[in-house]
C-alpha cells in the first residue's frame, strides 16, 4: 500500500506564487498516473494536472493560472509549481496515484492511493 503525504500549501496574496509537494512511501509500479485535485468549500473535487510514469502532463481547464506538474522519480515526490494565484484557486489541494484508464483520469474514483490534503489560500 502507498501512502502520500502533501506539503507546501499556505496562505498568499493574489498574484504569489506556492509549490506543493507529495511524497510516496513508495515507487509505484510502472505506468502509473499522478494527479492534482482540488476542492473548493461548496464544490466538488476537480482535476488540477497529471503526469504519468513517462512524464507526460495534462491540465485540466480549469487551471487558469501557469501551472506546472513534475515529479522526481528518485525522491518518489510529484510537484505543482502554482503561479500567478488567484483567489479562485482557493482549496484544499490533494494529490493522489492510481492506474486510471484514459477517459477516466480526471475521475476521483480512478485513483488508489490518497494524501489528506494541504490548504491553499490566497486573498484579494
Amino acid at each position: 500500500q502507498v501512502q502520500v503525504v502533501e506539503s507546501g500549501g499556505g496562505s498568499v496574496e493574489t498574484g504569489g506564487s506556492l509549490r506543493l509537494s507529495c511524497v510516496a512511501s513508495a515507487h509505484m509500479d510502472r505506468s502509473y498516473v499522478m494527479v492534482w485535485f482540488r476542492q473548493a468549500p461548496g464544490k466538488e473535487r476537480e482535476g488540477v494536472a497529471i503526469i504519468d510514469s513517462d512524464g507526460r502532463t495534462e491540465y485540466a481547464d480549469s487551471v487558469t493560472g501557469p501551472f506546472t506538474v513534475s515529479q522526481d522519480n528518485a525522491k518518489k515526490t510529484l510537484y505543482l509549481q502554482m503561479n500567478s494565484l488567484k483567489p479562485e484557486d482557493t482549496a484544499m489541494y490533494y494529490c493522489a496515484g492510481g492506474y486510471p484508464s484514459y477517459e477516466n483520469r480526471f475521475r476521483t474514483n480512478s485513483y488508489t492511493y490518497w494524501g489528506k490534503g494541504t490548504q491553499v489560500t490566497v486573498s484579494s
